[in-house]
């Protein structure tokens, strides 16, 4: 095809009496079309991006368009750095939860330490632990976080395809749900992270309550809410004594 017929074959598509796809079929076909017809690709104009009506030639779109690429391919990187650190910033707060634990010698000491590391390191305002199982030095143990229930508590039954799936969930929770666990919550409840304590909840479960709706939502990764809950199951199982 000549550069008399393409030229045609772009007046007929103006009018609607060409077909698109032919051209842009031969185009692939002959990348080096261009190569061969400068002068041609010096007279294309397209619309700028801009929509302000004014007309740039084609170098300069494909220009406008590799920079809006490079700026995509920036912020995407960006976020990957971010969530990086951000993951990072996580696993150091897990790890110092761990070395709380490690050094408390006795059920209520490592209660404190998670109190402790879910306010301090994670900056979590409310959170409740609800055992079924706990270790027998918790019962006599008074304190705010802490709720101590038998295994066939009306309350557990909303939680129970939690407990099937046996893995962290993020969002929004029941009426029901919010009153069994924050009855006296010092701030509104706008969303909840719910962990799994032991295999499939056997030993309870941990909530951790933010007055963001979007906080914790259903969408994000609960690998590190896992191992939270790992630690957590370990340190306060009934079972025979795991740390110390």
């Amino acid at each position: 095809m000549t550069t008399p017929q393409i030229q045609a074959e772009a007046k007929k598509t103006a009018r609607g009496e060409g077909d698109e796809a032919q051209v842009a079929a031969f185009l692939a076909q002959h990348p080096d079309f261009f190569d061969r017809h400068g002068t041609l690709l010096a007279s294309i104009r397209l619309p700028h991006l801009r929509g302000d009506g004014t007309t740039v030639s084609l170098v300069e779109r494909q220009l406008e368009v590799l920079r809006d690429r490079t700026r995509e391919f920036e912020s995407r990187l960006q976020s990957l750095v971010d969530n990086g650190r951000a993951n990072d910033a996580l696993a150091d707060k897990i790890h110092r939860l761990a070395r709380r634990l490690i050094r408390a010698r006795d059920a209520a000491l490592r209660l404190s330490a998670v109190e402790a590391s879910l306010r301090e390191d994670f900056g979590a305002r409310e959170f409740m632990i609800v055992l079924t199982r706990p270790d027998a030095a918790l019962a006599s143990v008074e304190a705010r976080c802490l709720r101590i229930v038998p295994t066939d508590d009306p309350g557990l039954k909303s939680f129970e395809s939690l407990f099937s799936s046996g893995k962290p969930r993020c969002g929004r929770i029941r009426d029901s749900q919010r009153e069994f666990l924050f009855p006296s919550a010092d701030i509104a409840i706008g969303s909840v992270a719910l962990v799994p304590l032991g295999v499939n909840g056997a030993l309870g479960l941990l909530a951790i309550a933010s007055p963001d709706a979007d906080h914790f939502n259903p969408t994000m990764s609960t690998d590190f809410l896992a191992r939270i809950g790992e630690l957590v199951s370990t340190a306060l199982d009934g079972a025979p004594d795991r740390i110390g």
